[in-house]
This record gives structure tokens, C-alpha cells and sequence, in this order.
């Protein structure tokens, strides 16, 4: 199937995006797991990918050049947010009706472990400073800080939001943790080091995924009840702008050359590019199944991984010709998606 994009110039980008992830390469963005930063060649490409199928409680294994499924493995109810644990060793799968961690390898999908007693873990993410692990309860409203060494976790507070408390977004010197809330359609910021909420500010309806700017600037919203990135001057707390994407713009993955970020649009079915420079949607890629939601990108920046809620499906796009090459089937609403290494989450 290929895939057609609206706007001349992101061709011109997709040529360059090759050239931009190698000469970006560097330790991991703020609000993201760490990533590789080993060159792309055969020896450090990933071999396996890792999807979260979260309405079938389990995980599909994936071998990447054959692009088939090798195993499924159940690992509790409901598994939806997946990230590395600063040391890069183990993969941490989030199950949210499970209330437990599971601990993985990332290259070979071996389970090593759990972590119980984690409540209601539908959202997670350790703060820039690795000092701090944060799981949103999602459908318990509420906040868990936790204090981290690595996958060691001491619960410090549980803070009581609004409803449904969605994704998490840090400053870079992880002194704040952004958090979504679905259904009071609300952004709030949490102090880490007091564990004290900061402020709650009202947002488009239904947001869910963050993205902070280059230079912690301005905090960029998937607003999933509408069509549109909201970009909110976080310091202010007052909206900039909306930059209109598609129904349903929901998740984010940064291209990792500083500059671009895609979105993902569940209901419209298409994914959008944003230069966060001019704060501009440049392209759209079009034609893709049902449920486009969270994203991967290989380390050498060619390829893009991206689940399909809806279609039960991953489907495979060539970053550089924009098409959609591959697509795989899975389990029931696949969300989480991951391999090691990746490109930059920055």
C-alpha cells in the first residue's frame, strides 16, 4: 500500500531524515527511555520487536527481517506502556488491571522478573535524572511517584488527579512531571521533589500524549477528542497555538534530528509530521489502517514501526519513500511497540 503525502516538501525532508538521525545521535531526550547510540550496521540492528497487545494481555514477539510474528507470550492484564530502565539492560512492561511491572531482556523478549505491588501502572517513566519513577493510574486516578535505582522501586507518594490521568512529560532537569488527564480534559504539573502538585490548567478534549520542545520551550499535546497538536507555553500556562493534524491526534515519536516530531491521529488514520521549530505540520502520511498509535524508528532513522489499535495489526513504513511496506498481524489493540537499538528520542 503506499502512502501519499499532501505537502511537496516533506518529501524533501523524508530524503533528509537519513542523513539528520546519524549527525543527531545523542544520549536520550528528557521525557523518553534511554536509546542506542551505536552506528547502523548489521551487527546492532534489532532483531526483535516487542508489542504490547493490550486487550489480549499478552506480548507478540516479532522477528523484524522475516516480519512475522515468533511467539506470543501471556504477561498480564492489560499491558499498554513499555521503556528501558536507565541502565539500558531491561525492558519494563507496564500491566495496567495486572498491577505489576514485568522485566524483560530487550534483545532476546526473555522475561527475567516482576515488580509487584505497582498500581494500576498504565502510563510510566523515569524522570531525566533517573532519580524518579512515575506511573500513571489511569483508571484509578491517581499518581504514583516512586523514589528509583533502577528497576528498585520505593513507592514516596500517591497523589490523587482528576479523571483519568494519561502520559507523562518531564523538564530536563526533572525538577517537573507533566501529566494528561483524559476526562477532566486538564494538564497538571507535579513537583518531584515534594510530590506536591504545582497546577492544573485546562486543555483541548481528551488529551493524552506529551512532547516537550527543544529547550524545554513549549509542551506539545495530542488532543485525541479533536484534530489537533495543542502547544501550550508550559512557564505561562496559556495556549500558543493549535497546529491541526487529524482526528484523534493522540501520541508522539520525535524523528530524533532535533527538529521534527511525528504524531500519530488514531481516528483519521494517518500520522502527521511537526517542525517544532516553526511549530507547523509539514506532511501527513495517509492510507494507513485503522488506529495509528504509539511509534518506533530503527536506529539508522530508515524505518518506522507503528501499531494499529483498531486494525489488530504493526505496520512497517520506509521512512525515506514514505511508503508503507509491511503490515503484521497481531493480538487485540496492540499499543505498546518496541526494539533495541532505536533512533533518539530527541
Amino acid at each position: 500500500m503506499h502512502i501519499f503525502i499532501k505537502i511537496r516538501a516533506f518529501r524533501a525532508i523524508a530524503l533528509f531524515i537519513g542523513f539528520a538521525i546519524t549527525a543527531f545521535q545523542t544520549p536520550v531526550n528528557a521525557q523518553s527511555s534511554p536509546t542506542s547510540n551505536s552506528p547502523a550496521n548489521p551487527s546492532t540492528q534489532p532483531k526483535i520487536a516487542v508489542i504490547l497487545n493490550s486487550g489480549a494481555a499478552s506480548i507478540s514477539l516479532i522477528d523484524m527481517q522475516k516480519r512475522e510474528v515468533i511467539k506470543t507470550i501471556p504477561v498480564g492484564k492489560e499491558p499498554h506502556h513499555l521503556m528501558m530502565t536507565p541502565d539500558q539492560k531491561t525492558l519494563l512492561i507496564a500491566n495496567a488491571a495486572g498491577n505489576d511491572v514485568v522485566l524483560m531482556n530487550p534483545v532476546s523478549g526473555e522475561i527475567t522478573g516482576r515488580v509487584p505491588n505497582i498500581i494500576d501502572p498504565y502510563q510510566i517513566g523515569y524522570s531525566p535524572n533517573h532519580k524518579w519513577f512515575v506511573a500513571n493510574g489511569n483508571r484509578l486516578d491517581r499518581v504514583d511517584i516512586y523514589a528509583a535505582n533502577g528497576a528498585d522501586l520505593k513507592l514516596a507518594k500517591t497523589i490523587k488527579l482528576a479523571k483519568t490521568p494519561s502520559h507523562i512529560a518531564f523538564t530536563s532537569d526533572s525538577k517537573i512531571a507533566f501529566i494528561t488527564l483524559q476526562d477532566s480534559s486538564e494538564l497538571a504539573a507535579i513537583d518531584l521533589e515534594t510530590q506536591n502538585v504545582l497546577w492544573v490548567m485546562p486543555t483541548g478534549k481528551v488529551p493524552a500524549g506529551l512532547w516537550m520542545t527543544p529547550g524545554d520551550q513549549y509542551l506539545l499535546v495530542g488532543i485525541t477528542g479533536e484534530d489537533n497538536v495543542q502547544v501550550i507555553d508550559w512557564k505561562n500556562r496559556k495556549e500558543v497555538k493549535r497546529i491541526f493534524t487529524g482526528k484523534g491526534a493522540h501520541n508522539f515519536r520525535p524523528l530524533g534530528d532535533k527538529k521534527h516530531v511525528f504524531v500519530s491521529n488514531r481516528i483519521a488514520s494517518t500520522i502527521s509530521l511537526i517542525n517544532m521549530q516553526t511549530l507547523e505540520k509539514v506532511g501527513d502520511i495517509t492510507g494507513l489502517p485503522s488506529g495509528p498509535d504509539d511509534m518506533e524508528i530503527t536506529s539508522d532513522g530508515k524505518t518506522m514501526w507503528v501499531t494499529f489499535r483498531f486494525a489488530k495489526k504493526v505496520g512497517v513504513i520506509d521512512i525515506p519513500s514514505m511508503k508503507l511496506v509491511g503490515v503484521i498481524p497481531v493480538g487485540k489493540s496492540p499499543h505498546g511497540v518496541f526494539f533495541y537499538p532505536r533512533a533518539s528520542w530527541e
